[in-house]
């Protein structure tokens, strides 16, 4: 690993001109810009679960559910940020930007070895201080587990794991059983 220099920086607008005729998605972390890693199959199929499974859930309602290609924009300190979650809910009225969402409450990443410790570290870090996030949920593909962080109990890690284990999402009022979340996978 290599230290930033003062040319690593790129600004907020160059980042977003570069983005928009990208064929790679790149995040975006106060001004050093992060090439993304591939997907896996079964990292698509467990997001996609959870996308179907949430989308039957909040149909009709407020909410909207977004997924990998529609960033979360904030600021954390004095800088800005720009990630692209697998899955991101919003229910906020204010969230009208047709490329960003302001205003999360559910975020859930599938971790990859690439990316694990950093969705485990930097990125709870940073989603945690979104003052609408209610819920950050990470889901392995290496084994049965989901572990869902809550504001609500002080962002300390719940995990559900096992052939009968439920992931229990209160920002959603929705409970999806284990087997629903991993299946064909």
């Amino acid at each position: 690993m290599r230290t930033a220099t003062q040319s690593d920086y790129v600004t907020v607008r160059d980042y977003l001109a570069a983005e928009a005729v990208s064929d790679i998605r790149h995040e975006y972390l106060g001004g050093l810009v992060y090439a993304m890693a591939g997907e896996t199959r079964d990292h698509n199929q467990i997001a996609q679960n959870f996308l179907f499974n949430l989308r039957q859930h909040l149909k009709g309602g407020p909410c909207k559910l977004y997924m990998s290609d529609i960033r979360v924009n904030f600021y954390l300190r004095e800088d800005e940020y720009y990630y692209y979650p697998d899955i991101v809910v919003t229910c906020d009225k204010r969230d009208n930007d047709k490329l960003f969402i302001h205003y999360p409450k559910l975020i859930i990443e599938v971790l990859s070895p690439s990316t694990e410790r950093l969705d485990k570290r930097e990125k709870f870090f940073a989603y945690t201080s979104i003052a609408s996030l209610e819920e950050y949920v990470l889901v392995s593909q290496t084994a049965r587990e989901v572990t869902v962080f809550r504001r609500a109990h002080d962002w300390k890690a719940e995990k559900a794991s096992g052939a009968k284990a439920k992931v229990a999402l209160e920002s959603l009022n929705v409970t999806l059983p284990l087997p629903v979340i991993y299946e064909g996978v």
